[in-house]
């Protein structure tokens, strides 16, 4: 059964003819008339009766047509809902992105995404890396925003941008007088860190590693709001990404720039590599 005979039968049971019938559908009449005897041969049944003057449908026939044009009106509903999601008139973007990413970076995203293209949805879904990875390669998301570095096989990734990771102080602390300052001025702090799992806090620890620090760690949070909350109640010093030193809120902590060689992190999205990102996940990516 092919959706052209579909519509050769609802042509005819319109016209009561198989001339203007064909004619409507833009074919011959002799090829109408062979591709609705082969459908009523498959059917077991006729679903018109022919005369001189016109074709009346048989019992078959009117039951037949009910089908033939809810098919039809369902196939041309999916053909308009594919035109509006290919146009961004309509659809579901589903993305991931860490929490130490999601506060700071989505609205600056969605300022200029969403007037755009009001007619699509955004999901977003705030986890760790490894479950969005997990969620990615599930197609469950269609792309998340991470932090580099991350193995695993079967995605794809592109970096949006870096930044640097700065030094969180309370207000009051004596190295808040120093513009610039070094490894060595932190060997004595009390850090206050990203509970483990969480790749910020993986990226600081393998920064000090690499300076050859012992941060003496006295609080781990899940939170990086809450973590700079602590440090600005005096309770110890953190490392913190630059996006989240610029909202303008009350009570923060102060920033500085670690001399020598700066803590960084990249930032990239990741998806499934045999998947190519949407043309609305490229929209969306496009307005950072």
């Amino acid at each position: 059964m092919e959706m052209h005979q579909l519509r050769y039968v609802v042509a005819v049971a319109r016209t009561r003819n198989f001339s203007r019938a064909a004619e409507s559908c833009h074919v011959s009449q002799p090829s109408l008339s062979q591709q609705i005897q082969k459908l009523e041969d498959e059917l077991g049944d006729r679903l018109f009766e022919r005369t001189r003057r016109e074709a009346r449908l048989t019992n078959v026939g009117e039951a037949f047509l009910r089908r033939a044009m809810a098919i039809l009106q369902e196939v041309e509903a999916a053909k308009r809902e594919v035109s509006e999601v290919q146009e961004l008139r309509s659809g579901i973007l589903r993305i991931g992105v860490l929490p130490t990413i999601a506060p700071y970076l989505l609205p600056r995203l969605m300022v200029v995404f969403t007037p755009k293209y009001p007619g699509i949805e955004l999901v977003v879904q705030e986890d760790t890396t490894a479950q969005l990875i997990r969620q990615v390669l599930a197609c469950e998301l269609e792309m998340a925003i991470v932090s580099d570095p991350f193995d695993e096989r079967g995605l794809q990734s592109m970096e949006l941008f870096e930044e640097e990771l700065l030094v969180a102080l309370p207000p009051h602390h004596s190295l808040c007088n120093k513009q610039e300052i070094g490894v060595n001025d932190l060997e004595q702090e009390r850090f206050i860190l990203m509970k483990e799992g969480h790749c910020l806090g993986d990226q600081v620890n393998r920064f000090c590693q690499r300076q050859e620090l012992r941060p003496q760690i006295s609080f781990r949070s899940a939170q990086l709001e809450t973590l700079q909350a602590l440090v600005w109640s005096g309770l110890g010093v953190s490392l913190v990404p630059e996006m989240a030193t610029q909202t303008g809120a009350q009570n923060r902590p102060v920033y500085r720039s670690l001399s020598g060689v700066r803590p960084k992190r990249k930032i990239i999205v990741i998806w499934l590599q045999q998947r190519p990102l949407s043309k609305a996940a490229q929209e969306f990516l496009s307005a950072y």
